[in-house]
């Protein structure tokens, strides 16, 4: 059976190229052609003797997973579903703005947190993606977009705020996430790469010390009551020691802030009295804000805060000097704004009824 070279980062890449006989500055030509040039086809890599290229044609592939639809907001906005095999697609999005490329990206097929507001978790969850398939999304949507505008990449920014916990398909994550950052793939910044976690806390902490990039954490909530009913992996990861893992991740972090994700629940979690909560809960931690106006999705008993209770509640958090943002709503005609991303999970089952278990199983 073929290999399939986008499941290798740098260092396996080169492992695997020793252990086969070639030298490693090969393994950094196929790379480069690979991941800077998007190129599949063994012949296409010119610049590699005609004895290798065969013998890559006779071993390995390139074989990212396959677009099944490519589908464009009115806003620029563009979401790219992909097969995975098995019954399975994910889903992965292009948002466009004036001084960057941001590709949010997903890393498992469903997901078995079953956040309360969240389209993915409900649909259940099938398996962890491979390199392959994580990566595989960011070399996508450069082909699909143009690898290169002028002297600068469209995609600037890659978010792994997608389908799926990150942090709970750890190894795979990290593998996908170094070749995003090695100079001779994808050479983005530590800045420009974010990794959004619900709070697997010993993942995190492992993140830190192996390959820190930005983190977000989802947070959605300012007491262990609420929190324990919108996001389940609370009841594991409390809030006490969620707050210190991320003062924790900041002794290593690229940036010297965590960014807290919380979506805007009408009623449930949008009052002043909440927003005074949060300025107690994270005293301790440099961070900002991302405040997210809850997108619908069939079924959902939520409602999006207004307006003027999401300002209001923002005033409060810039009032005592948390930077404090409100996510535009971007790409929901066609279902791509933040927490709508379903894709197709063929087994539909597992929900958090599971999740301890699931969790229990992940190596952290």
């Amino acid at each position: 059976m073929s290999v399939n070279l986008l499941d290798f980062d740098a260092e396996g890449l080169v492992a695997w190229f020793a252990a086969n006989g070639e030298k490693p500055f090969r393994a950094r030509q196929v790379l480069r052609w690979m991941h800077r040039s998007g190129v599949a086809d063994f012949d296409a890599m010119t610049d590699i003797a005609r004895s290798l290229r065969d013998k890559l044609k006779a071993m390995a592939v390139v074989l990212p997973p396959t677009v099944i639809s490519d589908r464009l907001s009115d806003d620029g906005t563009r979401k790219f579903l992909l097969d995975v095999g098995g019954g399975n697609a994910v889903e992965s999005v292009f948002i466009p703005e004036d001084e960057r490329g941001t590709l949010c990206i997903s890393t498992q097929a469903g997901c078995a947190l079953d956040c309360a507001f969240c389209s993915t978790g409900k649909q259940g969850f099938n398996r962890n993606l491979s390199v392959s398939e994580i990566v595989g999304q960011l070399w996508q949507a450069n082909r699909a977009l143009g690898i290169m505008h002028g002297d600068e990449r469209i995609i600037s920014n890659v978010v792994m705020m997608g389908m799926g916990e990150p942090l709970a398909n750890f190894e795979n994550t990290v593998s996908a996430l170094r070749l995003m950052l090695d100079d001779h793939a994808y050479g983005l910044s530590r800045r420009r790469v974010t990794v959004s976690t619900s709070g697997l806390v010993p993942a995190m902490d492992r993140l830190r010390d192996e390959c820190p990039v930005a983190l977000a954490v989802s947070l959605h909530a300012p007491n262990d009551s609420l929190r324990d009913q919108l996001v389940p992996i609370n009841q594991k990861y409390p809030l006490r020691e969620l707050m210190a893992a991320c003062r924790r991740y900041l002794e290593k972090a690229p940036r010297d802030f965590v960014t807290f994700e919380y979506t805007m629940l009408d009623g449930v979690n949008d009052s002043l009295a909440h927003a005074r909560e949060l300025l107690l809960l994270v005293r301790d931690v440099p961070c900002k804000f991302n405040l997210i106006p809850f997108n619908p999705f069939p079924g959902t008993t939520f409602k999006s805060s207004g307006r003027d209770r999401i300002r209001a509640f923002s005033d409060v958090l810039m009032q005592a000097g948390i930077v404090t943002t409100t996510r535009k709503t971007r790409g929901d005609d066609i279902d791509a704004a933040c927490g709508q991303l379903a894709g197709q999970v063929k087994d539909r089952s597992r929900r958090t009824a599971t999740f301890s278990v699931h969790f229990q199983d992940v190596k952290l």
